[in-house]
């Protein structure tokens, strides 16, 4: 059988996709800012793993509760106005963390950014579900997530240089400021984003938020969203501090890491998105899952090793995440109604930021750091993390079966 020709994006499209990614990239820097500036932002602060941790759940608390504050209105407005709200205040909140002189300052911050912050990825989501058809998404995906690449190749070297020429305030005061320019971008060139407005609406906020909680298609994808989101809160929040103190990796090396990483990524991105639309996202999904598990067992019981085999490591597992994390967002994508896409994605958002906060205290409480600056039971929290990827792959593995199902059944109902 011939296969189907991809479907090409319009100019306006692509454009849409480019300021997506730039605000993907802003939100997810954010958050990956604290997992390398951790070990300068400790001694810094005098503050250890669990007030660390503290920090970085902090965030996730907070944009979990907003995003459960935030579902029941979020199919009630153009989705480009709530963008764009939503965003005026992380910049904000990104701006005060760089401002911060103190822990509790710094963690009254990290909530604040939280509470915008949680809310944007689950409306470029929905923008991104209303402007491109089930066929194209898996590219639509592997373009945006690019932004994590992208963090990684552009954001995270330059965060760690400003920070080894400065302190560590400088890479979110230049964050903030870079962000604003995307922002001001979106507002000029983005068209409105409601045609969800002219159908059928609940009656009230709580009506709305309630049925989409209540609706059982919906809480497998809910389920699996927490369990695949333990991964990253446990593992990259103490990363650097892991690579530097376990590894014997030099703390001026770390951006050279994040650089070839994350270079590798942004090209691997893309074709990610490619394979799940040409052969199927479950099957990348297990890919992905099968590479992750493996890299996560090598990468947490490493010893002292060279830079280039850490390289490597780090590269592939950053692979295998992708090739989860990609596929999974587009085939998830096809699971909520129009009506209900801003508050399916604010109440998944929330339930992973929430589940993620979780994961992060936990992580905080296993591992350990010795006397010696080395970091204890870091390859427990792999254990952990292998335990959660295989469950969430039998709960997608449902998921998919149930999807698969819908699509077969309008077929007879429309022949009759």
């Amino acid at each position: 059988m011939k296969k189907p020709t991809p479907v090409p994006f319009t100019g306006y499209q692509k454009t849409v996709v480019a300021m997506l990614a730039f605000l993907q990239f802003a939100v997810i820097l954010d958050f990956m800012l604290m997992s390398p500036l951790g070990a300068v932002i400790m001694p810094a602060l005098n503050i250890g793993p669990a007030q660390f941790g503290l920090v970085v759940s902090a965030y996730a608390f907070s944009a979990g509760a907003s995003g459960l504050l935030t579902a029941g209105f979020a199919d009630r407005y153009d989705r480009k106005k709530l963008l764009l709200f939503f965003y005026t205040g992380f910049i904000l909140g990104t701006l005060w963390c760089g401002l911060a002189q103190s822990f509790e300052s710094l963690l009254a911050a990290r909530i604040v950014t939280g509470l915008f912050g949680g809310v944007i990825g689950s409306v470029v989501l929905a923008i991104s579900t209303d402007l491109f058809p089930p066929q194209m998404r898996g590219r639509v995906m592997g373009l945006i997530q690019t932004a994590f690449a992208a963090s990684q190749v552009l954001g995270i070297p330059a965060g760690i240089y400003l920070s080894n020429q400065w302190n560590w305030h400088i890479p979110f005061i230049a964050m903030a400021a870079f962000g604003l320019v995307g922002g001001l971008l979106v507002a000029w060139k983005m068209q409105p984003v409601n045609e969800h407005l002219g159908k059928p609406q609940e009656h009230t906020a709580w009506m709305h938020l309630y049925h989409t909680l209540t609706e059982k298609r919906y809480l497998l994808a809910f389920a699996t969203t927490a369990l695949l989101t333990t991964g990253g809160f446990m593992l990259m929040p103490f990363s650097s501090a892991y690579v530097v103190n376990n590894l014997g990796i030099d703390l001026h090396h770390l951006p050279t890491v994040y650089l070839v990483t994350g270079l590798a990524t942004i090209f691997i991105g893309p074709m990610i998105g490619k394979a799940a639309d040409a052969v199927g996202k479950f099957r990348v999904f297990l890919f992905g899952t099968t590479l992750s598990i493996a890299m996560v067992l090598i990468y947490t019981n490493l010893g002292p090793t060279s830079l280039p085999v850490l390289i490597i490591v780090n590269t592939v597992l950053f692979i295998g995440i992708f090739s989860r994390m990609i596929p999974f967002q587009a085939l998830v994508s096809s699971v909520p109604s129009q009506t209900q896409r801003g508050s399916f994605n604010a109440i998944s958002a929330s339930i992973q930021q929430l589940s993620g906060g979780l994961a992060s205290v936990v992580a905080g409480h296993i591992v350990t750091q010795g006397a010696d600056g080395h970091l204890q039971n870091f390859n427990v929290v792999g254990y952990v993390v292998v335990g959660s990827s295989l469950v969430a792959t039998t709960l997608l593995w449902r998921l998919n079966r149930g999807l698969a199902a819908q699509v077969q059944v309008p077929a007879p109902q429309a022949a009759a």
